[in-house]
């Protein structure tokens, strides 16, 4: 009897090994290959994506419907994912043997759809730095409206639950139609330069152009010390980056923007160097698109700062701006969507957006708008964009329904 018990504990012994061999095996990516039973190694490839619920397709082959895991022999595939009414997204994928590959695809609607957000006519729209509001001036066509809208004018665009509004709030009246306009780096004032003053605003009151103070003899220090201000808020950022590639950004780019997580940075580069390999320890499952680590003058990067990984978005374009707001001697502009896992690249007559390391560039908008007035805001289904609609006689800010 005691033999026949230490002969099933023995056996219970051996097939948990076996099954705890094999469970582990699996977990590691390998399956069992049909033809001749011997365990391959496998990766897995985790698939997500928003809105979920699309097809996932393989090398054409229909696999499976996001989120989930497909395990895979390791090669190169080409991976679609679809849904109705939204683009295709579309990459080349590495899969490695006993690593997983994550891929978190943004799909856009097919047919975006326009919507008014101001209706009285719109000139110079500027969004503050975290891209929460945006100043803008009214200039009526209809006299009669002159009194009450006329003036400059403040929007914010933070969605708020379904019941709660915030309607657009008036900062001064006046004409302002020869006037332009700056945020302060922490968005709670506004520079007004008119041909003859200088107003230094509260974003957050009205001021009656009766009680406006002239701070012209000013205006050269407090621009002085909001370009101070934003470069310690920049220069606070860069000591998330590694030493080496922070000494490069501060002396070889011209232009440094942090994706909203400052988990990303997409730069322009103001001169030719070469990022230094292995600034941080490599990561299992880590983005297999091409990278350089050599960068050019006037080239466009993102460098991933999790994978250390430095990817050529755009190629030498002399009049392209980094960031929301405008200038006016640019006439294209990329920008962080507020996912910080894709590019917004607008052009004239052209709105662009790409992952964020330069592939899978789908056009979400074609059409007549006053460029570069295109804005990125805190929300991730949609964009801001001025136009006139085909040649009415006052421009307005419309959205632009994206997801």
């Amino acid at each position: 009897m005691t033999k026949i018990r230490v002969l099933i504990t023995l056996m219970t012994l051996i097939i948990v090994s076996i099954g705890g061999y094999f469970a582990l095996m699996y977990a590691r990516g390998y399956r069992v290959n049909p033809d001749d039973g011997k365990l391959v190694p496998h990766g897995l490839l985790a698939a997500k994506s928003s809105p979920d619920g699309a097809q996932i397709f393989i090398d054409n082959e229909l696999k499976n419907a996001t989120n989930t895991t497909i395990s895979l022999v390791p090669d190169t595939y080409t991976v679609e994912i679809k849904k109705e009414g939204y683009k295709t997204w579309t990459k080349s994928i590495t899969i490695s043997k006993e690593e997983v590959t994550e891929i978190d695809a943004s799909l856009f609607r097919s047919a975006p759809s326009l919507s008014a957000l101001t209706f009285s006519g719109t000139i110079n729209p500027v969004v503050s730095d975290d891209m929460t509001k945006i100043a803008y001036a009214v200039i009526p066509t209809n006299k009669a409206d002159f009194s009450d809208k006329a003036g400059l004018w403040v929007m914010e665009t933070i969605n708020l639950p379904i019941g709660f509004t915030r309607e657009p709030r008036r900062v001064t009246d006046g004409d302002l139609s020869q006037t332009s306009w700056s945020w302060s780096p922490d968005g709670r004032e506004i520079l007004v330069t008119t041909p003859t003053a200088v107003y230094l605003l509260n974003a957050g009151s009205y001021t009656p152009q009766g009680q406006r103070t002239n701070v012209a003899g000013k205006k050269a220090s407090i621009l002085s010390e909001w370009k101070v201000e934003a470069q310690k808020r920049l220069d606070s950022k860069l000591k998330s980056v590694p030493n080496d590639l922070s000494s490069i950004l501060k002396s070889k780019a011209k232009a440094i923007l942090f994706s909203p997580d400052e988990k990303m940075i997409v730069y322009t580069a103001s001169g030719s160097a070469t990022i230094p390999d292995n600034l941080s320890k490599p990561l299992p499952g880590s983005s297999t698109q091409k990278q350089e680590r050599k960068i050019e003058s006037s080239n466009t990067y993102v460098y991933d700062i999790k994978e250390d990984k430095n990817f050529p978005i755009l190629p030498k374009i002399d009049d392209l701006y980094l960031g929301s707001s405008v200038d006016g001697a640019k006439s294209k502009k990329i920008m962080w969507f507020p996912n910080s896992r894709n590019l917004v690249y607008s052009e004239e007559n052209k709105v662009t957006i790409m992952d964020y390391d330069g592939t899978n560039q789908q056009v979400v908008f074609t059409g007549r708008f006053i460029n570069p007035y295109v804005f990125t805001t805190v929300s991730q289904d949609r964009l801001i964009i001025l136009t006139d609609l085909g040649g009415n006689e006052s421009t307005n800010l419309y959205t632009l329904a994206i997801k």
